[in-house]
């Protein structure tokens, strides 16, 4: 369906005493590529919150390959596979010039009204809308 792509330099920051990315900061990478895709439907943080919704994520699953190193120039492609009860979203982290997979990720992400912070069952029409799959929601 819908995806995107971040290039990403392994900051020296990120690195451990290995000299390797520390495990956590695979999560920052793929939020960076999450944000690429939100932003490429117009549905990205702020726009979610004004529309009254918020969409937390429920599950994150990470699978990690081989490591990724200091100055390593990586490609996160995100892409959204499921958007009807849920926003399902499958990550790849490979290197950029080889492009050999370092790491497989996806998160669930459920959306919440931001008034009463319930969850809803059903992704909200104007997600649905920003997809392209129905029409704009009355305001």
């Amino acid at each position: 369906m819908i995806s995107a792509e971040v290039e990403v330099i392994v900051p020296f920051f990120d690195i451990d005493i290995l000299g390797i990315a520390w495990h956590g900061h695979y999560c920052k990478y793929l939020e960076l590529a999450r944000c690429a895709l939100l932003d490429k439907i117009d549905y990205g943080y702020m726009t979610m919150r004004q529309t009254g919704y918020v969409w937390p994520i429920v599950d994150l699953q990470l699978r990690y390959v081989k490591p990724a190193r200091f100055e390593q120039k990586l490609t996160v492609r995100a892409e959204l596979v499921e958007w009807e009860y849920r926003m399902k979203i499958k990550y790849r982290i490979s290197d950029a010039h080889s492009g050999e997979i370092l790491a497989k990720a996806q998160t669930i992400q459920a959306a919440v009204n931001s008034d009463t912070g319930e969850m809803c069952y059903a992704s909200p029409p104007i997600f649905l809308h920003k997809l392209g799959l129905g029409e704009a929601p009355e305001q």
